[in-house]
């Protein structure tokens, strides 16, 4: 490689420019370099337009083309830069991991640039600090009525008088973030199952928000191995969070297809001091995500929230065991041989509307038996399945199982 071109990466080069560099000797060929979910990183002026995502992830995927791994020893199966050259061309392979290499040193040298690593740390810090203050550990907490900026002013971070602003620390890291310090913001949190390798899931998240346009984000490990992100987008932008990281989810499934990706979104969070209530909504929304869809990759928002099972999904596993045991308990402990026939019976009683004759059809017994089945039910929980607000119960009780 001619020594001009090996000290490339050193002048700051754009990566288009340096790509372009590095294969004219070659022939020039049509070249793009690509993210395992198919987004375009830069490409030569020979590969004249941009490849749609799903189609690069695709061909990614298949072989066809030649393809090589950029690897910069730091990079994980979601963020990961492949070269790909969708024409037959006579290339060395030699000659093209010499680019690999070369492209590798670029990237360890101007990604990620730690002021920006720097300002997400801080930002990650602020936002616990802040949520811990408006959260249930705070002490004291504000008062009904009034705002969470005037109770940090009068009593500082976590409630300890003198120690600063947590408010005004927040905007401070969302500006050195390139977020502003006025929103609209949205929350998104993400994890993987299996949790996979430390920074995974925050790999993931942020390889999935640089494939929408116009939007700042800074992202975050989480302690518990998740991730946290928060995105301002323009305005103007033309789209919607939730709704672009459903299109992209099956994208980064597809670059580790062993684990399922989960996400949730918040709704849009109009000032800073909002964005503890965005992560509290961010969260549920996940947590509805991985009761809806453990297996595979699902991204759940607010919107997505519509029926009572999805309702239930985000509730804490903890709390929804006390509600079942408390609502079916006498149920379930009607006895070995009672308790499973009456669960079966009141599902199918509910699933049917409260049909007395659908549901003897389809339990395929007499319809005095389904009569005195839910009698029996009515007796042992208290609840008069005649009425709605009983039936609803009921419902919510079994979907907590």
């Amino acid at each position: 490689m001619p020594a001009a071109l090996d000290r490339a990466p050193d002048t700051g080069a754009p990566t288009g420019e340096l790509l372009d560099r590095a294969l004219a000797p070659l022939g020039a060929p049509a070249c793009h370099l690509l993210t395992g979910s198919g987004r375009t990183v830069a490409r030569t002026a020979a590969a004249r337009t941009e490849l749609p995502a799903p189609r690069a992830a695709d061909l990614l995927r298949t072989g066809r083309g030649t393809t090589l791994r950029v690897d910069d020893g730091a990079a994980t199966d979601f963020d990961a830069w492949h070269l790909y050259l969708p024409d037959p061309v006579r290339v060395p392979a030699r000659a093209l991991a010499e680019v690999a290499a070369l492209l590798a040193r670029h990237r360890r040298e101007r990604e990620p640039e730690r002021a920006a690593e720097r300002a997400t740390a801080e930002l990650a810090d602020a936002l616990r600090a802040f949520d811990a203050l408006t959260g249930e550990q705070a002490d004291p907490v504000p008062a009904f009525g009034s705002s969470v900026e005037e109770h940090d002013r009068s009593t500082g971070e976590f409630g300890i008088p003198g120690e600063g602003s947590g408010s005004t620390r927040l905007r401070a890291a969302l500006a050195a973030c390139g977020l502003g310090d006025t929103g609209p913001y949205t929350v998104v949190v993400a994890s993987l199952a299996p949790r996979g390798e430390a920074g995974d899931a925050a790999a993931a998240l942020a390889e999935a928000l640089r494939h929408l346009p116009s939007a700042a984000r800074a992202v975050t490990e989480d302690p518990d191995g998740g991730a946290t992100a928060v995105v301002a987008r323009e305005p103007d932008a033309g789209y919607d969070v939730r709704a672009r990281l459903g299109e992209v989810w099956p994208l980064i499934h597809g670059c580790r297809p062993e684990a399922a990706p989960h996400a949730g979104v918040s709704g849009p969070v109009d000032a800073p001091e909002r964005l503890p209530a965005g992560l509290a909504q961010a969260r549920y929304a996940l947590a509805a995500a991985r009761a809806t869809g453990p297996a595979g990759p699902r991204v759940v928002g607010l919107g997505d929230l519509d029926g009572l099972g999805m309702l239930l999904a985000g509730v804490p596993s903890d709390v929804r065991e006390v509600y079942r045991d408390t609502v079916l308990g006498p149920l379930l402990k009607a006895g070995r041989g009672s308790a499973p026939m009456l669960l079966e019976t009141l599902e199918s009683f509910l699933a049917h509307d409260r049909s007395w004759a659908r549901t003897a059809e389809a339990l395929h017994v007499h319809v005095n038996t389904v009569h005195y089945r839910v009698s029996r039910i009515e007796e042992l929980t208290g609840r008069d399945l005649s009425r709605l607000d009983h039936a609803a119960d009921l419902r919510a009780a079994l979907l907590c199982r």
